[in-house]
């Protein structure tokens, strides 16, 4: 009961002290943190979780990421691993859009650390090798120090060794040209970690030596107590138990100058070994004592802090979660409210199209119809046009029949006359009168010149086919053997002449006639018993 007021008073003093804080308008500044957060961790982490609201309504990135960081490095030092681990990331995030590149390479760093203590030394060397690639580009000695000091100390946990010194010595080889004693006094406290696991103790003891030197320089009391306490395990190691108790001594005078319960515990606990080494039990056992004494004041103490930490963690990831779900909340009636004009939007637009639609259909009816009215009185005139085309065509079939009925006519009477004048002539020529004898033998080959002459055949075969177009393609599809003889004959067949007034057109005898048709008949393939005047007529 008496733990849980105190752990209650704490709480309450821690935030009454933040009002106080935020109300007078005194914020700490990010670079006073590291202090209070060695003491106070739930303080720092209260602060900088209030920065980071404040840097994030502001857009300002760069403090937002080096608060992240920061409380991710709370977390880590607190053994909340897990949280830690969120912070970086988030952290990681923010700094990935800054320009200034080194805080994204020491917050690599940091997460390569988190991973080491988590068991993960394969992500571990992923981070640092991300950091160290950052830090070449920058040529950033002292970051590349750090890095290789920590891949230094992941070959050293695996026990190799060779590897560790490679890189412990380039980590010092940068904090040298970068001419900073606090991180070459750490790279020397490594090394003499590193000697010591291999029983080098003189090397380890120099080592160890050279760093406490340098933390005196830089006046780092609490580094300088764990290098105290280190250098009285060599000297125990090496059974120098004076000199081992006169630095574990020093360190505790240190630890408890500087309030440090743990180095108080460590160095009661060395004490303890060295004169039980020295078969001084009664100091042995009292230097035990203490040391369990202080190692239960530092886990009361302990206790304490974490469960005021846990209790503003939990406060503070309550609030973001209460952040996040009205932040949720505001995006879901953003998401609802733009959806919602997405939707009006699309009705508008819907509705607009469909009433251009409906217009442009009208539109295209009301044309259509147009053009119908205008294509069926284009057919109207083409239909009168072709009305008056075949009124025409029948006017002109009727005039060049009559043409070649004339024709014809006129070839029989022209015939005949000449018949008859041939017949008179005849009838002169068998008379005596010799004087005229001459003569008329002239007049009648004039005459049978006149029966040959093409030109009426031509007349009336032109009147003909312009009568009768398709006739003569349609008799040669049943013979390609016709001559031109031939086809005086079929054309005076088609217009129905009698056998006399063929036999006088085409100036031969009736007997004659008989054989022409006989031999058409043969080439049209006319069987025996057909008319060859209706099968013409057919055609």
């Amino acid at each position: 009961m008496r733990m849980i007021r105190k752990v209650g008073f704490v709480v309450l003093k821690v935030f009454l002290l933040l009002s106080t804080i935020y109300a007078e308008g005194q914020s700490p500044a990010l670079s006073s943190l590291p202090s209070i957060s060695q003491k106070r961790p739930d303080l720092a982490l209260v602060i900088l979780k209030k920065k980071h609201g404040q840097a994030v309504d502001n857009n300002d990135a760069v403090t937002a990421g080096i608060c992240l960081k920061q409380m991710g490095q709370i977390c880590y030092n607190q053994g909340h691993y897990a949280q830690a681990l969120e912070f970086y990331l988030h952290a990681d995030r923010a700094l990935s859009a800054v320009k200034d590149k080194s805080l994204l390479a020491q917050n690599y760093g940091e997460m390569g650390v988190l991973y080491y203590y988590n068991k993960q030394p394969a992500k571990s060397r992923e981070m640092y090798n991300k950091a160290l690639f950052i830090y070449n580009q920058t040529d950033n000695q002292k970051g590349k120090a750090e890095i290789f000091g920590n891949i230094g100390h992941l070959y050293e946990k695996s026990k190799q060794y060779d590897s560790a010194f490679y890189y412990q010595h380039l980590a010092l080889d940068s904090y040298t040209r970068a001419n900073y004693k606090k991180g070459a006094a750490k790279i020397y406290e490594n090394l003499g970690s590193i000697y010591e696991d291999l029983t080098k103790y003189d090397s380890a003891y120099t080592s160890f030596n050279r760093s406490l030197q340098l933390y005196k320089e830089e006046r780092n009391e609490i580094a300088s107590i764990e290098v105290l306490n280190n250098l009285g395990d060599i000297l125990r190691k090496t059974g120098k138990y004076a000199e081992s108790i006169s630095q574990s001594r020093k360190a505790m005078e240190l630890a408890r100058q500087t309030g440090n319960g743990y180095q108080l515990a460590a160095c009661s606990k060395d004490l303890g070994k060295a004169y039980e080494l020295m078969n001084r039990m009664d100091s042995a056992y009292y230097y035990a004592e203490l040391s369990r004494k202080y190692s239960l004041e530092v886990y009361s103490k302990d206790g304490v802090n974490q469960t005021a930490f846990l209790q503003v963690l939990y406060d503070i990831n309550k609030k973001s979660d209460e952040i996040n779900r009205l932040n949720n909340i505001r995006k879901i009636n953003r998401i609802i409210t733009a959806a919602v004009v997405v939707v009006v939007l699309l009705l508008i637009v819907l509705a607009v199209v469909i009433f251009s639609r409906q217009r442009l259909k009208i539109k295209d009816q009301r044309a259509l119809a147009r053009q119908n009215d205008a294509e069926h009185h284009l057919m109207q005139l083409q239909l009168k046009n072709q009305q008056l085309e075949e009124g025409s065509l029948k006017q002109q079939l009727d005039v060049k029949s009559r043409e070649l009925s004339t024709h014809t006519l006129n070839l029989i009477k022209n015939n005949q006359l000449l018949e008859q004048l041939r017949s008179t002539l005849q009838a002169m020529v068998k008379e005596d009168k010799r004087d005229q004898k001459k003569q008329m033998q002239q007049i009648i080959l004039q005459i049978n010149e006149s029966f040959n002459h093409e030109q009426h055949w031509k007349e009336f075969t032109t009147a003909f086919e312009q009568v009768h177009q398709q006739f003569f393609d349609n008799i040669k599809k049943h013979s390609n053997e016709l001559t031109s003889a031939d086809m005086r004959l079929i054309a005076l067949l088609r217009i129905n002449l009698n056998s006399a007034d063929i036999a006088t057109l085409l100036n031969i005898s009736t007997d004659s006639l008989r054989v022409s048709r006989y031999r058409l008949r043969k080439k049209l393939n006319m069987p025996q018993g057909d008319n060859l005047t209706a099968f013409i007529q057919s055609l």
